[in-house]
């Protein structure tokens, strides 16, 4: 019959066409996060510490730490030193490791020199008082325990040398103190503080990010 469309072949639907995958990000590409920018800190500290990292090395490595965007950015600058995360075999009954014990809150050196460095623990407020002589307190493989260190430096015909990470966050005030402004980054609000207040006769406080050459 005219006009019957029942009569009409059955024509069955083609299915529709899948959509292209999205292409996947290489994870040396992916975004870096705050905590994982402060782990890639740690290890160079731990590094610096162990003397496998020299003072131009470290810091540098330090500012492209906190400055990178990207895993792979992180993953470059630790290529060349071992993995934290390597099991190391000890006996059993070996006791856990002690922390690294808090030194007293003053230094004091009399026509001599003092000098703090390396892995230590820095109380929250720590005095150095330097006679006619030298100090080095140097901050960038130690532990600040507080999170608003007070550094009270006394210089009489004296220098003093104070030096902070890239990180940290630091004010100076006082007589005969100089801070170095070479560190300029963005610094979250929970940064750590060292605050130093200075007080040099004939001589000098100076707070840097890197040592004097």
């Amino acid at each position: 019959m005219k006009g019957d469309s029942s009569m009409e072949p059955y024509r069955e639907a083609s299915p529709p066409t899948p959509s292209p995958p999205a292409p996947s990000i290489p994870a040396s590409s992916m975004r870096a996060s705050d905590q994982e920018r402060d782990a890639t800190v740690q290890r160079l500290q731990v590094a610096f510490a162990e003397g496998r990292l020299a003072d131009a090395e470290f810091d540098e490595r330090m500012r492209a730490a906190l400055a990178a965007r990207t895993h792979g950015d992180l993953d470059a600058l630790l290529t060349d030193l071992p993995a934290t995360t390597a099991p190391v075999a000890a006996p059993p009954a070996a006791p856990a490791p002690a922390r690294m014990p808090k030194p007293g809150r003053n230094a004091v050196a009399y026509k001599n020199s003092v000098r703090y460095a390396g892995r230590w623990r820095v109380p929250g407020t720590f005095r150095a008082i330097v006679y006619k002589g030298s100090g080095v307190i140097d901050l960038r493989a130690a532990e600040l325990t507080e999170p608003v260190t007070v550094i009270r430096a006394v210089a009489y015909k004296s220098d003093i040398e104070i030096i902070v990470p890239p990180g940290v966050r630091v004010e100076v005030n006082g007589f005969g103190a100089t801070r170095d402004e070479d560190w300029s980054g963005d610094l979250p609000a929970d940064a750590p503080l060292v605050y130093v207040r200075a007080l040099a006769y004939k001589g000098l406080v100076e707070t840097r990010t890197m040592p004097r050459r």
